[in-house]
């Protein structure tokens, strides 16, 4: 049986889900796309290859087995893009919820139902209402709070770069009254990568013990954004600016306190990884550039099951 443990974003981990891009589906159509980041390499030809992808997750998992964390992989579903696990699950504390999505990628769950089975019943939580949407890219834990990415524009139905609604935000309120969760307002393009934080992990995480990567312009409202800088300290803020966001410099993932898994591309990822290393961080860098042509980076791979 797997205990379930995670507590915050950064304490030493030691299992995880990891997406696969083995058999992904083929370069989708530009009505197929999901996001604006998609959509630009889909009509420039310069989508990834599966052949790059399934390298660059390689690369991945050979950091997780240097640290000696335990990797589960969903089973592999033909023609399925399968890589962003965070999407469709996600665990609080010691429990498991499983992520009401896009329909259209429902398909993605059944391929790690080995892993729920190992889970307590009790532990395990479907979000079956339709009316309320969530995805694991927006819900960040830290300890006592819990920080949730929302869109609150009228045309939320409209905008298909929105993904969790207010619904969300009051649901895991009700399921954790104890906790201080706080919602954010985030800034959402259908058309300009540049101007869509996809999620909350798109322009804000939490880092080692104290500090946090932060795109000041990805909220639409700036006292949220001022609820971080204050609740963290300007001195412990690692601000990236527009290109930053769309390199996805705040979808790293941390290890532990210490360990951070970054980018490889030194034009991209270059300057966080020299103040992350400046602040005291063990950087991994590895190449990930293909798999952010679709908009999620090491973060979105990711579902963390057990932290220290």
């Amino acid at each position: 049986m797997l205990q379930l443990n995670v507590k915050n974003e950064t304490s030493r981990l030691r299992a995880v889900i990891l997406g696969t891009a083995e058999l992904n589906e083929p370069t989708p159509t530009l009505e197929q796309a999901y996001d604006p980041k998609s959509y630009e390499h889909i009509k420039n030809g310069t989508y990834p290859s599966n052949e790059a992808m399934v390298a660059e997750m390689e690369a991945f998992l050979n950091v997780f087995q240097k640290y000696d964390v335990t990797v589960y992989r969903p089973e592999v579903i033909a023609h399925v893009n399968q890589i962003f696990a965070r999407d469709i699950g996600f665990v609080i504390d010691d429990v498991f919820f499983q992520a009401n999505i896009l329909p259209d990628r429902d398909k993605e769950f059944p391929a790690i139902q080995y892993v729920i089975d190992q889970i307590d019943p009790k532990k395990f939580v479907h979000i079956k209402d339709q009316d309320i949407h969530i995805e694991g890219g927006d819900v960040i834990v830290w300890n006592d709070h819990i920080f949730i990415g929302t869109y609150n524009g009228p045309d939320y139905s409209a905008i298909k770069t929105a993904r969790t609604n207010r619904a969300g935000v009051d649901f895991i309120k009700a399921y954790f009254p104890n906790k201080t969760v706080v919602a954010f307002d985030l800034v959402k393009s259908t058309t300009e990568a540049r101007d869509n934080a996809l999620h909350l992990d798109c322009c804000f995480q939490p880092i080692g013990t104290d500090k946090a990567i932060v795109y000041k312009n990805g909220f639409r409202n700036e006292a949220e954004y001022q609820y971080l800088l204050d609740f963290f300290g300007a001195d412990n803020i690692y601000h990236i600016d527009r290109e930053g966001m769309y390199n996805m410099n705040s979808n790293v993932f941390s290890i532990s306190p210490e360990v951070i898994v970054s980018g490889n591309n030194p034009s991209e990822f270059g300057k966080l990884n020299q103040w992350l290393r400046d602040h005291g961080f063990t950087v991994e860098e590895i190449p990930y550039s293909e798999i952010s042509k679709q908009e999620g980076l090491l973060r979105c791979s990711t579902l963390p099951l057990i932290r220290d």
